[in-house]
């Protein structure tokens, strides 16, 4: 049976977010996730995480300024400090808030620069990153994201990360894989998910072209579901999806699962 994670980012945002963790506990998800927590106090997220018996599966590392061209320092060559205290409070975070997974933003690439550049850059900060969180059993995760959503992004196709992953060769370094971001620029799902299984971190999920709950659009997700059962995935497969409605209105689809 896959184990679903509530991404409140997205998700039950007709509530302020520290309200969004009960809401989820209450329409039966044991688990959550988020892009960032670093808005709020640690102490704060670990007792409402307590309070609602939600097990934390993933956030981000920080974005960085997204207005001037950021999207992560991970991979932008000359932020090589800013890339490592990003780890640092990234691991002070998943630590008090016992989260095993953490994306890490690589950036985006500036106009005239080269690519390449950026990619060695990514290669030995994930290294570096690799050992820190290695310590506390932590596992690293970079994600490919379309131009629809990030036009400017290192990485958009989900060959690239695994290029990147099998390059960095870390057992705690994995590649992130959304259904939605796949589809539109690589498609053929079933083949990835199939072959490359061992390299996948974390999975999410949303409706493609819409981005909308995943019981509708060009994907059948039902069959990716009962595909991952087979495979034995025992990872968490996030909800990142924005409702099309209200977000309780849109839970049917989910309700055999929970």
């Amino acid at each position: 049976m896959p184990k679903f994670a509530a991404n409140l980012s997205m998700m039950f945002n007709e509530y302020d977010f520290c309200d969004r963790f009960e809401q989820a506990a209450l329409c039966g998800f044991k688990a959550v996730e988020f892009a960032s927590p670093y808005e709020i106090k640690r102490d704060l997220l670990k007792n409402i995480l307590k309070e609602t018996h939600l097990k934390l599966v993933l956030f981000n590392t920080r974005c960085g300024d997204d207005q001037h061209g950021f999207w992560g320092n991970t991979a932008v060559p000359g932020c090589e400090d800013k890339a490592l205290d990003d780890f640092k409070i990234a691991l002070d975070y998943a630590c008090a808030l016992e989260c095993k997974t953490v994306h890490v933003l690589a950036g985006n690439v500036k106009a005239g620069e080269d690519p390449n550049l950026y990619k060695a850059t990514l290669i030995n900060n994930l290294k570096i990153a690799s050992n820190m969180f290695a310590k506390y059993g932590i596992t690293l995760t970079i994600e490919a994201l379309c131009p629809k959503v990030k036009p400017k992004y290192l990485y958009k196709s989900q060959y690239e990360t695994l290029d990147i992953v099998k390059t960095v060769n870390l057992q705690n370094v994995k590649l992130q894989y959304d259904t939605f971001h796949a589809q539109l620029v690589d498609g053929n799902l079933t083949y990835f998910l199939t072959n490359y299984l061992n390299y996948i971190g974390h999975i999410q999920v949303s409706s493609v072209p819409d981005r909308h709950e995943p019981n509708n659009g060009e994907v059948c997700h039902q069959y990716l579901f009962k595909l991952l059962d087979d495979l034995g995935y025992q990872g968490f497969i996030g909800c990142e999806y924005i409702p099309l409605t209200t977000t309780k209105a849109g839970l049917d689809w989910i309700k055999p699962y929970l």
